[in-house]
């Protein structure tokens, strides 16, 4: 029956999923259709490649051998200018229908895209910290400046937040997570970062955020939720200014992580074996064998 209603109404008004343009195959809340939202995986699945327990960048397979030769888990930029917040974790990889459908959420108006598409997986994602975190958390996600936000008419961080703690209410009774809107503040509206390179970034940064309600996270630890996280220059910021207005912790979340340039090329495995490194041992906990001429994209 769903289908025959499906198909009858997109006779009457057609409708076409907004990330690959096919033709919507079932009644949907948001115009997005179940291939896309399928296609996009948990991270740690779609990068196949070992991941910094600090702010999961992919290392590369050279980089993911050192580090195991040299008993860290950490990547380069984390073990030199190790960032204030304590573990970053995301749903996903910034690319294919997840970088589109980031994009209808932000720049398209499409706000069902966190309720209906990535709630389930931010609440995923934030799952994984579950061992580590405390029981109780306060919500914060990254906030737009006003002007912007008011242009838009929301804060797809704020949306994601919402859309996370729904559902973990459900999944994790016992874990008290508050959400709170105001205790972190937009003071500059920075370009475009996506323009701008690592040391820009950071420059642009400066200043750009500021606590404004030190009680709410004076002595509790924070979860911080974002969209994307590209060279974390947001999420360090943020995180600075959390830890020096008292907040023990702070954990970041969120829906995508764009990885490094050089883990996103199509690298070429020979035919011999190569290990595969478990970050807590120096031991390979699986040997893969890959078949000749497979390319494999990290």
């Amino acid at each position: 029956m769903e289908w025959v209603v499906a198909d009858i109404f997109n006779i009457l008004m057609p409708s076409d999923c907004r990330v690959c343009g096919a033709a919507m195959a079932a009644l949907a809340r948001v115009r997005v259709c179940e291939a896309c939202v399928a296609r996009v995986g948990p991270q740690v699945e779609a990068v196949q490649d070992v991941l910094c327990t600090r702010c999961g960048d992919a290392l590369g397979m050279e980089s993911a051998r050192f580090a195991a030769a040299m008993g860290v888990s950490e990547c380069t930029m984390c073990r030199l200018v190790p960032p204030q917040f304590d573990r970053a974790v995301a749903f996903s990889n910034y690319e294919a229908e997840m970088r589109r459908m980031l994009h209808l959420l932000k720049f398209e108006g499409m706000r069902g895209i966190a309720e209906h598409v990535l709630g389930d997986g931010m609440a995923a994602a934030v799952r994984r910290l579950r061992e580590s975190a405390a029981t109780e958390l306060v919500v914060v996600p990254v906030p737009m400046f006003a002007a912007r936000e008011k242009a838009r008419g929301y804060n797809q961080a704020r949306l994601l937040a919402e859309a996370a703690v729904k559902r973990l209410r459900r999944l994790e009774p016992d874990w008290t997570l508050r959400l709170s809107f105001k205790a972190l503040e937009r003071m500059k509206d920075t370009r475009a970062l996506y323009a701008l390179n690592p040391t820009q970034r950071r420059a642009s940064l400066k200043g750009a955020f500021r606590v404004a309600d030190a009680e709410a996270v004076r002595g509790r630890e924070v979860l911080l939720i974002d969209d994307i996280m590209t060279t974390g220059a947001t999420a360090r910021e943020c995180a600075r200014v959390l830890k020096s207005a008292g907040a023990t912790k702070v954990w970041v979340v969120t829906a995508a992580k764009a990885q490094p340039e050089s883990v996103q090329s199509v690298v070429q495995h020979e035919t011999e074996s190569f290990a595969m490194w478990d970050a807590s041992s120096t031991q390979p906990i699986c040997i893969v064998q890959p078949e000749a001429s497979r390319q494999v994209r990290f």
